[in-house]
């Protein structure tokens, strides 16, 4: 015996629901306005569906959504921001509608669409998180570990940066240069997501008095790298 599982989201306005997620490169399989708003949506063998829509409260602040399983998540991510930039003339990375930012490595990310419905497309064998970060790692790289989990799965940057602010005062004394340097390119990037140039600079220019050797920079370019990558990501 076999069944079928199809979320059911909330409308909206339903032609601007349903052009988003063409957009996206869904197939809009109905669409029907009378009695009351309803449409489907398919693609790669999955359907979402959309109905009747409250009124004064945000299908996001309702946390409407559903999780999409696939076999690797880079490339829908690389394909749906491709879309949202040829359709918008940019990457729609904050308000509604937006896509979360990707990380090499990730297994997730979020899409938002213009109802505030929220879409989790997660990569299957996606491992389970160990809150308060790994139990195999010790000091800063176990709060590095927990921030990760706090910015690539529970899409929240604040507690992110947090964990990481809190750490470096509990364990930067300890922690080798290149630990620190990581803990700092990892702030960067979070402010870099917010648009805040200002806290990008600082953690910048902190990495550079940590007196990093040769094989150190390279380590920490590399988390760096992604900074860079995030600004051109999130420009016009």
């Amino acid at each position: 015996m076999t069944a079928t599982s199809v979320p059911v989201l909330w409308a909206g306005d339903l032609p601007e629901t349903l052009d988003f997620y063409r957009t996206l490169g869904y197939e809009v399989t109905y669409e029907m306005t009378r009695p009351y708003p309803f449409g489907a949506v398919q693609r790669n063998g999955f359907a979402l569906n959309f109905g009747p829509t409250p009124k004064d409260i945000s299908a996001e602040a309702a946390h409407i959504g559903c999780l999409v399983l696939v076999d690797e998540v880079a490339p829908w991510h690389a394909e749906f921001t491709a879309a949202l930039r040829a359709r918008y003339g940019r990457i729609p990375a904050r308000g509604t509608p937006r896509i979360t930012r990707f990380r090499p490595g990730q297994t997730r990310f979020t899409v938002v669409d213009p109802v505030g419905n929220t879409v989790i497309y997660i990569e299957r064998g996606e491992p389970d998180p160990e809150y308060g970060g790994s139990t195999s790692l010790e000091g800063l790289d176990r709060v590095l570990d927990n921030a990760r989990i706090f910015r690539d799965s529970k899409l929240d940057d604040r507690a992110a940066a947090r964990v990481i602010e809190t750490g470096l005062r509990r364990h930067g004394a300890s922690a080798t240069p290149v630990q620190r340097g990581r803990a700092l390119a990892m702030l960067a990037e979070i402010a870099a997501a917010a648009g805040d140039s200002a806290k990008v600079a600082e953690s910048v220019a902190a990495i550079e008095q940590l007196g990093l050797n040769a094989a150190d920079r390279a380590a920490v370019a590399a988390e760096l790298d992604v900074v860079t990558e995030l600004r051109h990501w999130l420009s016009d």
